[in-house]
């Protein structure tokens, strides 16, 4: 008999990228928190999983069909997509200092992926049945209107009462949200639902308005049966399923390029690993290396050429060091 190939989607928004690479002068591109997540997972699957992006994109217009082409390229099922005729992909630009660190300017307000739940049931509802794994993140939450976040609630409790995973990204992008109440509010009811969070600790204290160590109480108090909680370049927690807790140290590179996609691609690491088995302080290292070989590249997306190996990723530890 053929082993289940378990089957994992990333929900949320691909956008145009524009990058600037000299004054004046710009790249274009395609870039969205979930999405570079979904490419690296699938670079990384192997065997073990499928990965699909549900999102929502025009139906003709020369971007959404380039979008298409490339996840193709990258193995990622494309039947997860809503085609709307109305509605195009938003854009973004980003500019990156000498630091590495980044800021964007957007147009998203018709943004196709804001309607994905706004018809009938998306592919992602018509097909829970089928999905092992769903992700998500903050951004995720906060492009969709109140009916669309409650239908995409709906689903993520289907799925956990069912058995399914659910990870959550706490991505945090203020000018998203109508105020901090209304962010949080979504996240603690994700947290509810999700079986894994994956933390950024800044984040967490912006929405929370919690200085580090009371942000850091909060989120080790998730329902959510295994948390994540990534601090940059500072060792990540884990608060395991067993409710122990580890440090794991993160990956020292020589030289921060750009920074775009650093939780993206630790988020990917890590889930990658969890899938084929691995404990989370090896899935820790792997998100470590991920990232760590990400920063180092500009752009969020790296060539495969660029990527670590599956087995330096992968390689098991002993059992994690409890703190």
């Amino acid at each position: 008999m053929t082993a289940h190939v378990k089957r994992v989607v990333a929900l949320g928004e691909c956008m145009i990228e524009l990058r600037e690479i000299a004054p004046r002068t710009l790249h274009q591109s395609f870039g969205g928190d979930t999405l570079n997540t979904a490419v690296y997972l699938s670079r990384l699957a192997g065997a073990h999983y499928q990965v699909g992006y549900a999102t929502a994109l025009g139906q003709s217009d020369h971007y959404s069909q380039q979008m298409q082409a490339e996840w193709a390229a990258e193995g990622i099922e494309l039947g997860w997509i809503s085609h709307l005729s109305d509605r195009v992909p938003g854009l973004y630009t980003i500019q990156v200092d000498e630091k590495g660190e980044r800021s964007f300017a957007y147009w998203r307000s018709h943004s196709a992926a804001k309607a994905y739940f706004d018809g009938a049931a998306s592919p992602l509802e018509a097909n829970l049945d089928d999905v092992d794994v769903l992700y998500l993140s903050g951004i995720s939450l906060a492009i969709l209107p109140d009916a669309g976040r409650a239908r995409l609630l709906a689903a993520m409790k289907t799925l956990r009462e069912r058995g399914a995973w659910v990870v959550f990204d706490n991505n945090y992008r203020p000018r998203l949200w109508s105020s901090r109440e209304e962010a949080l509010a979504c996240y603690d009811a994700c947290y509810q639902l999700a079986t894994h969070a994956l933390i950024t600790l800044d984040d967490e204290m912006a929405v929370r308005e919690q200085d580090a160590k009371a942000a850091l109480a909060s989120v080790c108090a998730l329902p959510c049966p295994e948390v994540i909680i990534k601090r940059g370049a500072e060792p990540c927690l884990i608060r395991t399923q067993q409710g122990q807790s580890i440090e794991v140290a993160s990956t020292p590179v020589p030289r921060v390029v750009d920074t775009t996609a650093a939780g993206d691609s630790f988020g990917a690491g890590y889930l990658a690993a969890r899938l084929r088995g691995l404990d989370e302080q090896a899935s820790a290292r792997a998100g470590h290396l991920m990232a760590g070989t990400v920063i180092q590249h500009p752009g969020a997306i790296i060539t495969p050429q660029a990527m670590p190996s599956h087995s330096a990723l992968f390689a098991p530890t002993s059992a994690p060091l409890s703190v």
